[in-house]
Order: C-alpha cells, then structure tokens, then sequence
C-alpha cells in the first residue's frame, strides 16, 4: 500500500441503515469517514413494502428525533404512503404489535408503569427501509461522508496504529473499521471474531405471487400441523416450514417450490399461477463473542443476528450505531476516558442477547406441536391483560430499555425523558449537536460553571421545564442516555465526577 493513500478516521463495511447511521454520528463529531458496500446500487424490490417495511422503536425514534432524522424518515410511514396496508384485517381495535403473531392492544396497555417516560404518544412506526437508507445516505454524504458503491471488503490488516483494507480490488487505510456488513460479515471473519448460538428450526418465505384458488386462504396468520403461514389478500404470503433451515440458500426458488411449500404448510390447495418476488430466511440466532479486536469493531447484522420476528434487528442496530459513535469519535479525537470504548460491548452485547432470547422464545410458540398450541393459548389470555399487555409493550417498543451503568437513581441507564424547557426547546433539540448534555433544573451557579468549563463537550439547559418528572439535574451523554440523575439539589462535585467518566478528565474549556 502506499503512503500517499489517504488515512480515513473510520472507515465502516456496509452502507446499510446501520453502517449509514455510524457514518452521520462520526461526521457530526468531525471525522472523515469511508463507507464501502457491496452492492452496486442500493435499490432492491425487498426494501420496499410490504416485505421491506421496518418498525421503528421508540428508542430508534427518539435517536433520529435527537439527529433531526426522525421528522423526514417518517413522512412516509406505511400508514400515510400505504394506507390499510398496516390494518390489511380491518381491526377496530389499535394494534401495538405482536409477540410470535399475538397481537397486543393499546387499549390494554398501561402507560402510567411508566415513571419516566411523558404522557404522550407511544408506540412503533412502519417505515420503508428503502426511505430510511435513502434518508440516512444524504444526511452523510451531505456531511462529507465518502460512500462507495461496489466496493466490498474482501480482507484487512490492522496493526497498532491502524488498519488496512482490500475492497473492490483497491487499498485502503483507516485508524478503525467497523464492520456493518451483515451476517456474513467478512470483517468479523477477517478479523477472527467467533460467532456462535442456535441453529434454525426453519426456513422462512416472503413471497409475492399471483395466486389462484387463494379465497380458501384465510387473511392474517395462521398456525398448522405443519408451521405457520399469514397471508395479505392478493398474494403476500409469509411461511414457516420446520425444515431446520435446510432449503434456506440451498436452491433457487421456483414457482413450483412455493407452490408446494405453500400447499403442505396451509392445507390448502392454491395454485401460484405467478411468482413475482421470493426470499428465504431461517430464525438462527447468533451473536458474535465479542464486538472488538484491535481497531476491528462490528455493529448490526455483523453482531447478531436472528430471525425478523416484530421488527426487532433493525432497531438493534441503530442501537449499535447511537451507542458506539459518539465514543468512538471521542477515542479518535483523544479526549475519551480510557475505558470508554470498551463501555460499547459491554452496554450492548447484553441487549443483543436479550433480543435474541425474545426472537427464540417466539419459535418456540410458533412449532408445529400440541405443546406450542397449548403454550399459545396462555400467552393469548395474558397477552389481554393490562399485565401482559403493557409487559409486550415494553419488551417490543423498548421503552424501558435500560444499559447498567452502576448508577444509583432508577433513570440511569435509560433514555433521557424529552422535557421542554420554560423558553421553549425541547431536550431531543439540545442533543442534535452530538455533545452531552447537563440539564439544571435550577439554573444554579456552580453547575453552570462547571458546563462552561467543559463546553467543548457538553451543551447546557437550565431553569423552570414543564413536567420534568421531579428531577434537579440530569447529566446526559451524547446518545441521549442518562449518565447521572438527581432527584434533589446536585452536588457540584458528584456532577463533576460524572463528566470525568464519561467525557475525560481535565479542564474541557472550548
């Protein structure tokens, strides 16, 4: 390689929603950032509905509302681009979501467990996933993101200092690569990081297809003796077939091979006169060992993986994205803590693994078995619950997702509420900057003192908000989570110590 080949702060394998986002949040902080993808072109029928429709969490909405992404990203939500394509069963009740297929209901969901969240509207968004990386591709390229198409890693290098890529025959050297390549991620091969967890118990369809014969198919999902399938009037189909993932990338999908699939899973003898568009995929659910080695991080599909049951892995991801930016671009700059990078893994494999559990406890109801049945009728009752609806809520919509970050006051760890202070801005507003954020609820001296001396890294809101839930002071990071909170008047010197944790130690002054 040669020395005049320039030396990128990050470069990022995959130009996904995941790799994307990283880009935005690394840019935001001043880094000069490369993104290589695979694909030639980012068009594909599978990112556009009704197969490429993503729902978009509450933790996801309230990273993009705190980038200014979020108002743009839902323009096109499939309620008002698609209308009825949400509600193909005409519900009179408002779905909230599904665990394995059974639906929860607004009307049954308790907000008020909530302590720290604000009244207000809660819940998920459907959004194309074609939209959201067109959104997030402008806002890097925009931002001076170099994005370059066709280019995928195909090995690396990394030393002490940095690493050195192969992509689409070319030579490239950044100080760090974050892999964002997806489950067969070639950087998290390349750089020797184990993957392990459970193997499939079945391969999955998305299909578009003209059917004949289709009225003996009943609308929504349906479990059989021999998995499951949901289909959407004329010809969406989904499948289940427990098969151990054995026809998943084994064959091309044929017409006739839906057809049949099709026939044993429902019962039911259609025709598929026309197949329009099919893929396959299996619930295996991996997760890799570890998400670092060297200067080779990995977020995303390349992280884990799992099967797309209620829209989880997408949100997962951009997880990834928010968590791991802001710190990296710290360790880039060298003003982090000396252990802050680590604080990525450890924040998000557990989550990881969380919703991993959560997508195989969904196969588990899902088997073709008179255990599954019987188990299904149960989570069916307690799923009507105020209980059970208001607990599938939470898991679903992330709204009491929390990282343990060894503080004492029950908000630490979680997503900072979105107060609204006395002149008006909100605190989503004050975070799209990328710093952190030292809210004063009031407006005392020696904390404004202190935000003055590390305003290169932190913003400050401070005096009377509407609602703020009982809170004195909260010290936020950049990512929107709560590092420190008080329920009474602070003490400077605890203040203090968190922003050393959390953004360096020494004087910060701009």
């Amino acid at each position: 390689m040669s020395a005049s080949t320039p030396l990128y702060d990050t470069i990022i394998a995959g130009a996904g929603p995941v790799g994307l986002f990283l880009a935005c949040e690394l840019s935001l902080a001043g880094c000069s950032v490369l993104v290589l993808e695979q694909a030639g072109e980012p068009s594909s029928p599978l990112k556009r509905a009704p197969f490429g429709l993503r729902g978009l969490s509450v933790p996801t909405m309230e990273s993009l509302d705190r980038r200014n992404l979020l108002e743009t990203i839902t323009a096109h939500a499939a309620d008002r681009a698609t209308p009825g394509m949400a509600h193909v069963l005409q519900q009179t009740r408002r779905p909230g979501g599904h665990f394995a297929g059974i639906q929860f209901f607004h009307d049954r969901i308790d907000t008020a467990r909530w302590p720290y969240r604000l009244p207000g509207p809660v819940g998920m968004v459907a959004v194309e996933m074609a939209h959201i990386e067109a959104v997030l591709a402008a806002r890097a390229e925009a931002s001076g993101v170099t994005i370059l198409r066709g280019a995928g890693v195909e090995g690396l290098t990394q030393t002490r200092q940095s690493v050195a890529v192969e992509a689409g025959g070319r030579a490239f050297r950044g100080r760090w690569l974050v892999g964002c390549d997806g489950a067969r991620s070639v950087v998290r091969k390349a750089a020797g990081i184990g993957f392990a967890g459970t193997e499939p118990k079945f391969t999955g369809y998305s299909v578009q297809a003209e059917l004949s014969g289709a009225d003996a198919l009943k609308p929504g999902r349906q479990y059989t003796a021999q998995g499951m399938v949901q289909f959407a009037p004329p010809g969406t189909i989904a499948m289940a077939d427990f098969d151990k993932g054995a026809f998943h990338r084994s064959a091309p999908i044929t017409r006739a091979h839906v057809e049949a699939v099709l026939r044993r899973v429902s019962g039911v003898a259609v025709t598929v006169t026309r197949l329009d568009l099919a893929t396959t995929w299996t619930d295996r659910a991996y997760q890799a060992r570890a998400y670092r080695d060297g200067r080779v991080l990995l977020a995303g599909d390349a992280a884990h993986i799992h099967a797309p049951l209620g829209g989880q892995g997408l949100n997962l991801g951009l997880g990834d994205a928010m968590n791991l930016g802001w710190k990296l671009a710290a360790t880039i700059r060298g003003d982090a803590p000396a252990d802050l990078l680590d604080s990525y893994a450890r924040e998000r494999h557990p989550v990881g693994a969380r919703v991993l559990d959560w997508s195989r406890a969904q196969v588990a109801l899902m088997r073709p078995s008179p255990s599954s049945r019987a188990l299904e009728a149960i989570v069916r009752d307690l799923i009507e619950t105020p209980d059970g609806a208001t607990y599938f809520a939470e898991r679903v919509w992330g709204v009491t997702l929390a990282h343990d970050l060894g503080g004492d006051h029950p908000l630490v760890g979680r997503s900072v509420p979105d107060v609204t202070l006395g002149d008006g801005r909100r605190v989503g507003d004050l975070l799209r900057d990328g710093r952190g954020l030292l809210l004063d609820f009031d407006a005392g001296a020696p904390l404004r003192a202190l935000a003055d001396r590390w305003s290169a890294r932190i913003g400050y809101g401070a005096g009377r908000a509407y609602d703020p839930l009982g809170l004195h002071a909260v010290l936020v990071r950049p990512d929107g989570i709560v590092a420190w909170a008080s329920d009474t008047p602070p003490d400077a010197a605890i203040v203090g110590e968190g922003l050393t944790r959390w953004f360096g130690g020494g004087s910060c002054t701009a």
